[in-house]
């Protein structure tokens, strides 16, 4: 491919960033800008027309699905010369040089790489194991400090150090212990992977040089996305030749909940001064007023580079903005507006999307759509690589790869049941916990009867035949994993365990089942590499997949998902429903500037995934998570101009013909009933929750809408006056 080639499908700010190939380089890439292509591009101009090598080219993405795109275009532009490159995820390219380097700080090339749940199973155990009750500390709760802890290159010792309270004592002990029964199952977690890189080229100046000079360009995708270890990864990649492009959005950073640190690219001139800056500031997505619409919402921001987002495409419809009584008529509204959208030709179910902040109001519309018969798909409702049966087959595939893998031996070593209970694991923990073992070499009771050291082993004669029979079973499957391709190895499972017949005698089978051929058909694409290649390459890669991974895009169906999730995806038609202060901008985030500057960047995000039409939608009253609430409309409407909207009346469905004559009937039959005047600070009785002080009092349509504060365990209520029993206690 010849220089024109590559450069003809650039604009002049696309080829700027191709050709700027040395030193730092900073790229500000507004959304449905072409930074997926810019970056293709670059990586095919350094290798057809710079004659760099492939294999010195790095190009880190954050999804499975971004790699696999960035793969599909530079096999269009440069054909062979992909396989040679290191592409991939931050986490993927991580584990690649854990297997080729990780023994220099003590990591086995073949350890397993646990997922969400698999950290929380064994993060519960270490609370046990230290003596705490995990019903009392939630693993879920430990466990996200510990991950904000590796995000920070905090040690057990380190965080142990940093203790202020005594729930960060409770994480630095489970902490701890949690590392040890992790390298007992000679596993990793996501986290530990980029961590363990980090700690590698600390540790060994002379592994970190090679791949310093291995990599001559560094390109790193979404980097307003990256934490603090994926900083310094980069930043001791590129160390030598400082050749580092980076690709991102200020205005698009939504995820410091899983501690990305904005900061990294809001500094990157900082601390690189001699950085070229490029801004990708054409849109090829959206309309114009789309674009006036989000870029209305987005300038109120503080932290951020400013850009001038532009488009030759159409000017488009204006938003749409509806507000409905409840959030049943918030859901009826969507699924009517798409039916009559389809029916007039104008799209296609797979079109439509519907975006969300928690993911609890996907109940609410999943509700509407089966009602009315609309086709949909609910990203990460329950993933594939999460469901049952499929967690089973890859724990037995885990296992047979690591057989001290304690989480996956302790998942399917009763399944299908072999009269192995919980008592008997009990038991077989303790036992092998006793002679300084991992429990699947304790399972070798048929070598070693007594145990060893005159352990005398505590299992009755049958339980201790089923062990021997089950470990019997593993050894096979091991022998066996070195000769079988991965294919035929999972039929082996499938038929040595009696799998098949135990899940098609349970509750929804055939469905089941199912997903265990669909898993099949995974492991084929496995199948031209050699057997134990294989099998890693398979595991590490369904341990690694995202929700939006398997996103079928061909499917023309209703796409229903949360905003954050949404982010790099984009739908001719989006509905931002529960447009209110509470849901988004979200409650957590009113006494935050920081907080409510994200929540403004993800409202930001939703609206630009749109082509065509955007709908903001929100309802006057919405029960959520087990309270009713009136909310004020999201402040972010106040930001868009009058002329760009459309809309903002009522939405008239049954609810809210019902509450407006309810409304007209109270105003005809009820003229006496008054609200007492309340102000912030007020000390009021209500009849059911008892005594409370006013928080705000603000109108809202014909009444009224108070907050307080109520004693005695109530908490915070929103209520409506002239509809509430509130005496004002002097």
């Amino acid at each position: 491919m010849s220089l024109m080639d590559i450069l003809a499908e650039l604009n002049p700010a696309q080829r700027e960033a191709v050709e700027a190939i040395s030193g730092p380089v900073l790229i500000l890439a507004g959304p449905g800008s072409g930074k997926t292509r810019v970056i293709a591009h670059r990586v095919a101009y350094l290798i057809k027309v710079c004659g760099v090598n492939p294999r010195r080219i790095m190009a880190v993405t954050f999804t499975n699905k971004a790699a696999r795109e960035m793969e599909e275009r530079l096999h269009r532009l440069v054909s062979g010369s992909v396989r040679e490159l290191t592409l991939g995820t931050f986490h993927a390219i991580c584990a690649r040089f854990l297997r080729m380097d990780g023994n220099a700080i003590g990591v086995n090339s073949h350890f397993v790489i646990y997922d969400r749940e698999d950290q929380t199973s064994l993060i519960k155990r270490g609370i046990q194991e230290v003596g705490l009750d995990p019903k009392q500390y939630a693993p879920q709760a430990i466990a996200s400090a510990i991950t904000s802890a590796k995000s920070h290159l905090l040690t057990p010792q380190d965080y142990d150090q940093r203790s202020r309270s005594y729930f960060d004592e409770v994480v630095a002990r489970v902490y701890e212990r949690y590392q040890q029964l992790l390298g007992e199952s000679n596993a990793l977690d996501f986290d530990d992977l980029l961590m363990k890189v980090i700690q590698l080229f600390r540790n060994s100046p002379d592994i970190l040089s090679r791949y310093q000079e291995r990599y001559l360009h560094v390109q790193v995708d979404e980097f307003q996305d990256t934490n603090q270890v994926q900083y310094e990864l980069i930043k001791q990649l590129s160390g030598k030749y400082r050749n580092i492009c980076v690709v991102g959005d200020p205005d698009q950073s939504i995820y410091s909940w899983r501690f990305a640190d904005l900061r990294n690219i809001l500094s990157f001139e900082k601390n690189y001064p001699e950085a070229k800056v490029v801004l990708l500031e054409q849109n090829y997505r959206s309309t114009k007023m789309i674009l006036d619409t989000a870029s209305h919402i987005i300038s109120s921001n503080q932290q951020r580079k400013p850009k001038d987002l532009w488009t030759n495409n159409e000017k488009g419809e204006l938003t749409t903005v509806v507000e409905t009584y409840s959030e049943q008529e918030e859901a009826r509204f969507v699924v009517s507006e798409v039916e009559h959208l389809v029916g007039q030709g104008r799209v296609k179910l797979g079109d439509c999307a519907v975006m969300y902040r928690t993911n609890a109001q996907s109940r609410t519309l999943e509700e509407a759509f089966i009602r009315y018969g609309t086709p949909y798909k609910l990203v990460a409702g329950t993933r594939f690589y999460e469901r049952r049966e499929i967690k089973d087959i890859v724990a037995y595939l885990r296992l047979i790869q690591n057989p001290y893998d304690s989480v996956s031996l302790l998942r399917i070593i009763n399944v299908p049941q072999r009269g192995i209970g919980q008592q008997t694991l009990a038991k077989l923990s303790s036992w092998a916990k006793s002679m300084g073992v991992p429990e699947y070499e304790s399972l070798k009771l048929k070598t070693n009867p007594e145990g060893n050291e005159g352990h005398q082993h505590p299992f009755s004669p049958h339980i201790a035949k089923v062990l021997v029979y089950f470990e019997n079973m593993i050894e096979e499957l091991v022998a066996r994993s070195r000769e079988l391709n991965l294919v035929d190895l999972f039929d082996l499972i499938i038929e040595r365990s009696g799998y098949k017949e135990y899940i098609l005698s349970g509750v929804d089978g055939e469905e089941r089942w199912d997903n265990i051929l669909e898993l099949r058909t995974v492991a084929q694409e496995y199948s031209d590499l050699p057997p134990p290649e294989s099998l890693a390459a398979f595991l590490e890669g369904v341990t690694l997949v995202s929700d939006v991974d398997g996103l079928n895009e061909g499917v023309d169906t209703v796409t229903l998902i949360t905003l954050h999730q949404a982010k790099g995806l984009e739908f001719p038609v989006v509905f931002m429903v529960g447009m209110e202060d509470g849901i988004l901008p979200h409650f957590k985030s009113f006494d935050d500037p920081a907080q409510m500057e994200e929540e403004r960047r993800l409202c930001y995000v939703g609206i630009t995934r749109a082509k065509h039409r955007v709908y903001l939608v929100r309802a006057f009253r919405r029960s959520l998570m087990g309270s009713s609430t009136v909310n004020r409309p999201s402040r972010f409407l106040d930001d868009i101009p009058s002329y760009l909207i459309t809309g903002g009346g009522l939405w008239q469905g049954e609810d809210s013909l019902i509450a407006e004559a309810m409304y007209s009937w109270n105003k005809a039959y009820l003229p006496n009933v008054t609200a007492p005047e309340l102000k912030a600070g007020d000390h009021v009785h209500h009849a059911q929750f008892g005594d409370g002080v006013v928080v705000s009092c603000q109108p809202v349509k014909d009444d009224n809408e108070i907050v307080v504060a109520f004693s005695s365990g109530i908490g915070v209520k929103k209520l409506l006056l002239s509809f509430t029993d509130l005496e004002k206690v002097e």
